[in-house]
């Protein structure tokens, strides 16, 4: 049977709150805090983590195909899927997608990938949203927006924890939320023509065009997940189809959190099924160009997986307050700080296509002859000497502890001024890796401090991003 077989999430550890965006305008704030990515992530860093949640315990040999979804992609001409599969770690022979251009392409990428494992061509897909989308300054947008991923696993292998058994697609052209192939910032046309002729008119067709397919009544629903670009107007739409708001709908997530773009859907999808129990019937529901619904039975299998996982639940318990509304603005390149010291360095696409299995797939070398693990990967063994008798092993799930570090004063950015450099003994026989510490207070850094690594943007030149593996603080 084919359906859900896993699902995680990503949500960055820094929040903004809405009063300090409000502040710095002089304007009303709606409340509450929104999730800002660091200065070195991007929807690529995040859907890597999304995926290494999401595949928490299981073996990712098996995996077919991964299908990345999101408006806001770091390239246009060059597909994020290789790059999110390389950095995850899973085999080359897979299929992978980009699904972009539109706030449903979660969803649109969900729909894709049933109908691979459905039609034969894969057996487990995965499927990753991911956004970190703009508002201009002083909108509405810049505060009500979000920054997150959310990763599930479709797969006809084994028993799945829940299975979509019917959906309902309505296509709709209209410009209510745009972006053009120029634009910095999301454009957005009056908000009550958004609402009542956008997302009311579609997301209502949709379900409604699924229950009448399926013959169900809103009493037949346990939970309503609906995106929605408020939650004035996610009520609305609940009430308007029969539906109770206060015991059928799904939180939105957006008071602490935000509006997370085309990965919102899928975000809210997996913390409902955190909370759901065997026999829970759910109605997802995206908006965006038309709109999409899908009727979700969850199965007694969702017991074993629940709680597993960091989740949802568990990367909004993991946060920091961003200490300004400058250095928001900072992050997203709105503002230039000060450049701390240029990296010296020649980007090469030649040399990062020979060094992707160590600086991408962060893969050490496991000596065959004596057992040392070393990184990068060394073709001769510093112990014994042996040359090229060793075995890739992946570094990038295994957790450590900081054996020895220095603060660098030097390197920073004029809004990160310290980079902590780290020495790190791996959890996997010891290994000493080096690398650069994010998302930390550096004042707080300690020998033996337990750390976790996480893939990063770590500058850019010669026209290319540069992604590497840093370590963080356990969250």
């Amino acid at each position: 049977m084919s359906g859900i077989a896993a699902y995680g999430a990503y949500i960055p550890l820094w929040r903004l709150s809405r009063d300090d965006i409000g502040k710095a305008w002089g304007k009303r704030s709606s409340g509450g805090e929104r999730s800002v990515a660091n200065h070195d992530e991007d929807t690529a860093t995040m859907s890597v983590e999304a995926v290494s949640d999401c595949m928490a315990g299981i073996d990712r040999s098996v995996i077919d195909g991964l299908y990345f979804a999101s408006t806001s992609a770091p390239f246009q001409e060059k597909q994020s899927a290789t790059l999110i599969a390389a950095a995850a770690d899973l085999r080359t022979d897979i299929i992978t997608a980009d699904h972009g251009n539109s706030l449903r392409a979660g969803t649109t990428a969900l729909r894709a990938a049933l109908d691979a494992v459905a039609g034969g061509s894969a057996r487990n897909v995965l499927v990753v949203a991911s956004d970190c989308r703009l508002g201009y300054p002083a909108s509405d947008c810049e505060q009500n927006f979000g920054d997150a991923a959310a990763a599930l696993l479709v797969s006809n292998q084994g028993k799945p924890v829940a299975t979509i058994d019917a959906s309902c697609s309505i296509s709709n052209e209209m410009y209510d939320v745009w972006r053009l192939d120029k634009d910095t910032y999301v454009q957005t046309w009056e908000d009550r023509f958004i609402i009542e002729h956008g997302y009311l008119e579609n997301a209502s067709r949709a379900i409604a065009g699924l229950m009448k397919k399926q013959n169900l009544s809103p009493k037949d629903i346990s939970k309503l997940v609906l995106y929605a670009p408020t939650a004035r107007a996610q009520q609305q739409l609940a009430r308007n189809l029969g539906f109770d708001p206060n015991t059928q709908l799904q939180n939105l997530l957006v008071n602490n959190l935000g509006v997370c773009g085309c990965a919102h859907a899928l975000l809210m999808l997996a913390a409902a099924l955190d909370e759901a129990k065997a026999g829970d019937r759910l109605l997802l529901a995206s908006y965006g160009d038309g709109a999409d619904a899908f009727l979700v039975q969850v199965t007694g299998e969702i017991e074993k997986i629940k709680n597993t996982r960091r989740g949802v639940k568990g990367f909004l318990a993991s946060k920091k307050p961003l200490p300004s509304y400058e250095r928001y603005l900072s992050y997203r390149g709105v503002l230039e700080p000060q450049p701390g010291e240029p990296f010296r360095l020649f980007p090469s696409a030649s040399a990062s296509w020979r060094e992707r299995n160590w600086a991408i797939r962060f893969h050490g070398s496991k000596c065959k002859e004596c057992g040392l693990v070393t990184f990068p990967i060394q073709r001769v063994c510093y112990k014994c000497q042996s040359k090229d008798s060793y075995e890739e092993v992946r570094l990038s799930d295994k957790r450590g502890k900081v054996f020895t570090y220095s603060l660098d004063n030097l390197a920073g950015r004029g809004d990160d001024p310290v980079i902590p450099q780290i020495v790190i003994e791996s959890d996997l026989d010891k290994a000493r890796i080096y690398s650069m510490m994010t998302d930390c207070d550096a004042e707080q850094i300690k020998i033996e401090m337990p750390v976790e690594m996480t893939f990063r943007r770590i500058y850019e030149g010669a026209g290319m991003y540069n992604y590497f593996w840093k370590c963080r603080p356990v969250r």
